[in-house]
């Protein structure tokens, strides 16, 4: 098959089958939660694309949930390719889902603190929408890390379950990609990029 120049004759690129990693990394969380720590390379780099780099390149190009969307609505035509409301990409929206989402995000770290220092104790269960508790206790072989690293994985694992759902959903309804719009990480590189724009 003829190359061209950074793609194949189908015009396909590599960074079209990163849609791959959020599939791989839920499927690794499902049968071992210690798995979900990878989601904190969702976390750090497009923060580091950010700062090092100054563009929201991650996101544009790099994000595999993003490829998902784009997979998933696009290529296979589960989006219903509405322009979603005005108010999903207003600034107070993101800005306030942003906080919100750190808010959550620091209640997960401050349940591990409590874990890790023996006031609280371990719960094998996986929290969607932040609220609907499922046990999840199938997937962590006890005695394998310590009880703070487990309570950190299923903490982490239901952030970034509610999160693709919640992109799921908006996918269905509107654009595929509409999640990107109003994703807490964008908005926060988008932030850090003004500020070095500055």
């Amino acid at each position: 098959m003829k190359k061209q120049k950074g793609n194949y004759k189908t015009g396909r690129h590599w960074q079209d089958y990163l849609w791959l990693w959020p599939v791989i990394y839920f499927s690794l969380g499902f049968f071992n939660i210690l798995f979900a720590w990878l989601g904190m390379i969702d976390f750090l780099v497009p923060l580091i694309f950010a700062i090092a780099r100054g563009n929201k390149n991650f996101c544009s190009t790099y994000c595999g949930r993003g490829r998902l969307f784009t997979f998933l609505g696009k290529d296979r035509g589960f989006s219903a390719g509405r322009l979603a409301p005005a108010w999903l990409h207003a600034r107070w929206f993101r800005y306030g889902f942003m906080v919100f989402f750190l808010f959550m995000f620091g209640s997960l770290l401050f349940q591990t603190y409590l874990v890790a220092s023996g006031a609280g104790t371990l719960e094998e269960i996986v929290r969607l929408l932040w609220s609907v508790r499922i046990p999840w206790d199938w997937s962590y072989p006890a005695g394998v890390a310590p009880d703070w690293a487990v309570q950190f994985s299923f903490g982490f694992y239901s952030l970034m379950l509610t999160s693709a759902l919640i992109g799921l959903f908006v996918m269905s309804l509107y654009k595929p990609r509409t999640w990107c719009t109003f994703c807490p990480m964008g908005t926060m590189t988008q932030g850090i990029c003004q500020l070095k724009a500055r």
